[in-house]
């Protein structure tokens, strides 16, 4: 689900603090009850650093949520963006990583290397404080870690999917810009095509 930013929030991301700023307010945008269980967000960025997008992949229990490569790294594709950021909130308040943050991670890293989009950072956030895994060093370590390198045959997968779905995207807008021609509702051509509204009304 992609998450509506204000013009302010689609700011320049120079450092860990830029991003954890942005995401908790989007955080206590939420009611108490939905603060009390796990979310995933895949942040955007461009070549400049700047906020392409932020999307909620994942929202689970108190403790534990859920996500996978292919939703994690499609909204990159489809919007172009260079690197991202992932977050995920602690509503237990404890923000320091635990080894399956880090092999999640790890296995993301190395991912995004295969395809071209490069993970920079993983922020573990509560509504007061986060832990950053680029400030702790945890990323450049994973980065050498030498776990869960991509064998040919995934190479080859991860590869037939990222252009599958980039030719899936581009279906959707094509199909997009001749409803918006004819004068099609833009929540009705969101409910076929699965665009946002902000990709809408830039057709």
């Amino acid at each position: 689900m992609n998450v509506r930013l204000s013009k302010e929030q689609k700011i320049k991301i120079l450092n860990s603090s830029d991003i954890y700023k942005v995401m908790q307010q989007v955080l206590l945008r939420e009611n108490k009850i939905r603060r009390n269980q796990e979310h995933f967000w895949v942040v955007g960025l461009d070549n400049s650093n700047k906020v392409l997008f932020i999307e909620l992949i994942g929202l689970g229990a108190v403790n534990r949520v859920n996500a996978n490569p292919p939703d994690i790294f499609r909204m990159g594709i489809y919007k172009l963006a260079v690197r991202l950021i992932l977050v995920h909130n602690h509503p237990s308040g404890n923000i320091e990583p635990s080894k399956t943050d880090k092999d999640f991670t790890d296995k993301i890293l190395k991912v995004g290397k295969l395809i071209n989009i490069e993970v920079i950072d993983h922020l573990i956030i509560s509504e007061e404080k986060y832990t950053s895994f680029a400030d702790k060093g945890i990323i450049a370590e994973l980065q050498k870690s030498g776990a869960f390198e991509i064998i040919d045959k995934q190479k080859k997968e991860f590869e037939e999917w990222r252009i599958k779905t980039e030719k899936e995207h581009a279906i959707k807008i094509d199909i997009a810009k001749k409803m918006v021609q004819d004068g099609v509702d833009i929540d009705i051509i969101k409910k076929y095509t699965g665009l946002t509204k902000w990709d809408i009304k830039k057709l």
